[in-house]
């Protein structure tokens, strides 16, 4: 009997210590930035201590002990934002779109003295509604948690969850007695949701099958729950009153046509005074959070981009809007896009504060928060609402360089020191129409909220190049001066939709300038800059061979090199061809195709500038031959006439979406521009 007792002594000891070892290693393995650093680095997680403090105020610091560096925060993006600072500024690493992964060294740079960062800005915001459509269209899984773990490492707390709302209309659309096919009517397909969503069209792009719904379901169940981990909160598509256009009809209800948008008939608005908006608004939210669960902040834009609010009471809207909302969460807040009239000021002025969250969507060029300079200023700005000053750089998904550094980094010190916006302003947040660009400015204005002090885009610019390549080069430095001074420093004053566009791009014409209908471009650098800041990369190129950002950078340096020759060499085929001198022509137009040849090899070198990646995307999405096909179809169709024949030439759409890549340069744009100067030979030959 004593025997037995001593053994079963002896197991319960065995027992409590395999149960402290499971609860240590659980533990250690809980921690969201423990998975994010494995991700990183196999075993990089064993190099860093990550400490969790309570604060009132977000805050990051690094520290050393022994041979460890310490990250601590009071949040895990916090913590992330610091890792990421210190990759960036101590191991000189920077994680990037172009890659995710890196070589940790052995042993990590030490932290010699502590370093802390605060802000009290409480929001840092990502993602446009376009942007679900011109880049994370056909994301997988894989691609999507590598962009969750960037959001962490860049600071973001709130972000954009429109995945697998498509499910969320479906439901809704079934139980107000729709059929199937009348709902792939009213869902557009996976390269057009977003202006689905911005209740700008219809139906275009679909019908979708029924894997689609059930993919874009469970991936955004993983996506809102990757967030929450982080400490990221989702905002969810909240009801904007949007019903199909034929809800009148159909359902018998009360509607408002808010008319075409680009020459799509947008769907209707039903009028807050419709006995069933309180009825269909619940159900909207219920199948939401059935699939999604609640959140603290939904994404509500009625009337987005010129939608007529002819016969509609906006004070109604607003509240009746709110009211559906709060219903659902009494504590959840509005989140609005600021772009041209939205959101209109009779919509919100009798909201309370705090129930609304603005997005300044276009901070850095048409600031609506308030600056005097600006053309779509807003006097008062927001009321008082808060608002968050964000940069939307890239319209599209347009390749090539661009920029407004100075612009971006006054005008947000600007805003936070304002008598009355800087009470307002709530947060710094990114609204690109697309990504996996120019990512010298994403870096830049994420770093805004954790600078306390006005700092220069040249000092700035020091640090940046040792982040981006972990080296410190004379040559290096005087390209990116070069940059930094020229293309990526658009004057205040400039409006210009995104980059300067190219020129290979266009529709062939003899006065070409421009590709996309709305893209206001103005001459603001000099092409010899860029051209020099080429030649300065190529001059080093063989000391950073296997650099991944490096060579990244180096091939997208070199391509804008190309696109502003091109421009410079079209100038002098449209010179000859006027003079008539048909030797000069021929010449010039044949370097003219030449070069667009040399940038589609150029090009081909990597993944992220291959129309291929695009394709190849699309159809992974789908499952049978006659799915891939559509998703295809839907990828192809977007980059070049974007929508229908009406819509691409009397709507203006066509190339609004143009892609400066490998395949399409060659398949595409080089046989509309030799077809185009063929006809110019005939011309010159009679």
């Amino acid at each position: 009997l004593i025997g037995v007792i001593r053994y079963l002594n002896n197991m319960m000891k065995k027992l409590r210590l395999l149960f402290v070892l499971l609860w240590v290693t659980s533990n250690l393995f809980s921690s969201p930035v423990t998975g994010l650093l494995e991700r990183i680095d196999k075993g990089a997680s064993s190099k860093f201590i990550i400490e969790r403090q309570k604060s009132g105020t977000d805050f990051f610091e690094l520290d050393q002990k022994g041979d460890k560096v310490i990250i601590r925060g009071n949040d895990y993006v916090n913590i992330a934002t610091g890792l990421n600072w210190y990759l960036k500024y101590y191991a000189g690493i920077h994680l990037s779109w172009n890659g995710m992964t890196a070589k940790l060294p052995a042993v990590l740079p030490p932290v010699t003295k502590k370093e802390r960062h605060e802000t009290d800005l409480p929001y840092r915001y990502d993602l446009n509604y376009c942007t679900f459509s011109y880049s994370m269209a056909f994301w997988d899984w894989e691609r999507w948690e590598k962009e969750i773990d960037w959001m962490a490492l860049h600071g973001i707390n709130l972000s954009l969850a429109l995945t697998g709302t498509e499910s969320v209309w479906r439901n809704v659309l079934l139980k107000l007695g729709y059929t199937k096919d009348e709902i792939n009517e009213f869902v557009a397909g996976p390269g057009f949701t977003a202006w689905w969503l911005m209740n700008n069209l219809e139906g275009w792009g679909g019908p979708n099958p029924e894997s689609w719904y059930i993919r874009q379901e469970k991936l955004q169940k993983k996506i809102v729950k990757r967030m929450r981990e982080y400490g990221i909160e989702p905002v969810l598509p909240g009801y904007c009153g949007m019903v199909p256009h034929n809800a009148k009809e159909k359902l018998g209800l009360n509607v408002a046509d808010p008319g075409f948008w680009c020459s799509y008939h947008r769907p209707a608005f039903l009028q807050p005074e419709d006995e069933r908006f309180e009825e269909i608004s619940a159900l909207y939210y219920k199948e939401l959070t059935k699939l999604y669960g609640k959140t603290g902040f939904y994404a509500i834009d009625p009337f987005h981009e010129g939608g007529s609010t002819q016969g509609v009471n906006l004070d109604a809207a607003g509240k009746a809007i709110m009211k559906a909302m709060k219903k659902t969460n009494p504590d959840a807040v509005w989140v609005a896009q600021a772009w041209q009239d939205n959101p209109r000021t009779s919509m919100i002025e009798h909201l309370e504060a705090g129930d609304l969250l603005v997005l300044d969507l276009h901070s850095e060029c048409r600031p609506q928060w308030g600056d005097p300079a600006s053309e779509w200023c807003r006097k008062g700005g927001y009321g008082q609402h808060g608002w968050v000053y964000c940069m939307l750089l890239n319209f599209g998904g347009n390749i090539g360089l661009h920029g407004k550094m100075d612009a971006l980094i006054n005008g947000f010190y600007d805003a936070k020191t304002d008598n009355h916006a800087g009470k307002t302003l709530c947060g710094v947040g990114m609204t690109p129409e697309s990504i996996e660009n120019n990512p010298v400015m994403y870096e830049l204005v994420m770093e805004l909220p954790w600078r306390e002090h006005r700092f220069t885009r040249d000092e700035w610019l020091k640090g940046y190049v040792y982040a981006r390549y972990g080296v410190e080069d004379e040559a290096l430095q005087q390209a990116w001066d070069l940059l930094g001074n020229g293309i990526y420093n658009s004057p205040k004053e400039k409006i210009q939709q995104g980059t300067h566009e190219s020129v290979f791009c266009a529709r062939p014409g003899l006065d070409v300038y421009q590709v996309s209908s709305w893209s206001e471009m103005k001459e603001y650098y000099n092409p010899q800059d860029v051209i020099e800041a080429a030649r300065l990369m190529v001059s080093v190129a063989d000391k950073y061979q296997g650099n991944n950002n490096f060579e990244f950078d180096l091939v997208d340096v070199l391509r804008q090199a190309l696109a502003e020759k091109g421009r410079l060499m079209q100038k002098v085929v449209t010179a000859a061809f006027r003079a008539g001198d048909k030797q000069v022509f021929e010449l010039a137009s044949q370097h003219f195709l030449h070069l667009i040849l040399l940038q589609d090899h150029l090009l081909g070198t990597r993944k992220e500038f291959k129309v291929g990646t695009w394709i190849e995307a699309a159809r992974s999405a789908g499952q049978t031959q006659e799915e891939k096909a559509l998703y295809e179809w839907n990828a192809r169709v977007q980059i070049t006439t974007w929508g229908n024949r009406v819509a691409a030439d009397q709507g203006g759409l066509r190339d609004y979406a143009h892609k400066e890549w490998n395949g399409i340069l060659k398949d595409f744009y080089f046989m509309r521009w030799k077809a185009y100067f063929d006809y110019l030979a005939c011309v010159l030959d009679g």
